[in-house]
């Protein structure tokens, strides 16, 4: 069985899975020891992985806190400003119907402290123009938060015009770039965007760390609150014991995402290549546009199949979905592809599939054959 399902999270790259063993079994110290050369080795470590972290999109190593991943960072970036809105008289929100519910739920808390939140809709290819964060952003405009990409569509979003938009006006700029930090590099290094949220296991790191980058307007800090308390770490932002193990080989997974990006963006383009021709007598029907999607990933449906028995069906041949997977055990339509405003037939019958540079050959004649025999 071959694992595509690379949206959902990647395979640990055999150098950080290496360097995360020996911060586990030998440099083992905690980074706020200062009494022994543990803990100082430890600090040293942290200090390299932040600016390691840093360089993917050219902030400041003290712009950096860690999280536990995208999840966290994305509660603690709009969680975090509610007291500073509340206090400024600041209480709207603009973001999309297409977040992650890593986003949309802590914007529906937000709703329940008396914030106003507007979602912005989308075209039927999967996108939000930035024309409709100009029209609706306002003088009380707190927080824009807008997705690089679509964990479901691959999508890519217009932050870099969103930012140019907003340049001149109050409003923080947050941007859960959870599938495309590491991958889709320049966007991500627009000064404007004031938050960047970020996980490790989607750029061949490990589970249980992540980012939030923090950038200064001049020598101003984003004026976050913590959601936690007890510690101090991560300059009183998220307190508790770093984990120095996590921390080391996510800084080690982003540089190696910045030093193979071309190879890695040609190999899987590569492997899309392959993949499309392969199922292009099947008739297939892509959800999203291609023309901005990302290269390592595939939403598309095909008339007569359900996705679930095909997701069954192949279980033996290729490891795939069809949404999240940080969302319900059990399956319900996608939000992402009613918010496109695809019919149920369509959106019962997409599957994702997504890549990576590791991703071995397919045995596509195999999985077409699949395919063709489970359609109604």
């Amino acid at each position: 069985m071959t694992y595509l399902d690379c949206n959902a999270t990647t395979p640990l790259e055999p150098d950080v899975f290496q360097l995360m063993q020996r911060f586990l079994l030998e440099e083992f110290g905690n980074e706020g020891s200062r009494t022994h050369e543990f803990g100082a080795r430890a600090k040293q470590a942290v200090q390299k992985a932040r600016d390691q972290v840093a360089s993917v999109v050219k902030c400041q190593r003290e712009e950096v806190v860690f999280t536990s991943g995208a999840t966290e960072s994305n509660n603690l970036a709009l969680l975090g400003l509610a007291e500073f809105g509340a206090a400024n008289s600041r209480r709207h929100i603009l973001s999309t119907q297409i977040e992650h519910k890593a986003v949309l739920e802590p914007l529906e808390e937000l709703e329940k402290r008396g914030f106003e939140v507007e979602l912005l809709e989308l075209n039927e290819e999967g996108w939000v123009s930035a024309d409709q964060v100009r029209k609706r952003l306002r003088e009380d405009t707190l927080l824009v938060s807008v997705m690089h990409a679509n964990n479901e569509t691959g999508v890519l979003q217009p932050i870099d015009e969103i930012a140019g938009l907003i340049k001149d006006h109050a409003a923080y700029f947050h941007v859960d770039a959870a599938q495309t930090f590491g991958k889709e590099v320049e966007a991500l290094r627009n000064p404007r965007i004031d938050l960047v949220s970020a996980s490790a296991h989607k750029i061949f790191g490990p589970k249980g760390i992540g980012t939030l980058i923090t950038r200064r307007r001049g020598f101003n800090r984003v004026p976050l609150k913590p959601i936690a308390f007890g510690g101090g770490q991560e300059r009183g932002l998220r307190p508790g014991t770093l984990p120095v193990h996590l921390i080391v080989a996510f800084g080690l997974a982003c540089e190696l995402a910045l030093k193979n990006h071309a190879q890695r963006l040609k190999t899987v383009k590569a492997f899309r290549h392959g993949l499309l021709k392969a199922i292009e007598p099947l008739g297939p029907v892509f959800n999203g546009d291609q023309s901005k999607t990302m290269a390592h990933v595939v939403n598309v449906s095909f008339e007569g199949l359900n996705s679930e028995a095909a997701i069954v069906g192949l279980k033996e041949l290729v490891a795939i979905s069809n949404g999240s997977a940080c969302t319900s055990a059990s399956y319900s339509l996608s939000h992402v592809l009613k918010a496109m405003k695809l019919p149920d037939d369509r959106i019962l019958s997409a599957l994702r599939v997504s890549w990576c540079h590791m991703t071995p050959e397919v045995d596509w004649k195999q999985v077409v054959s699949c395919i063709a025999g489970l359609r109604l």
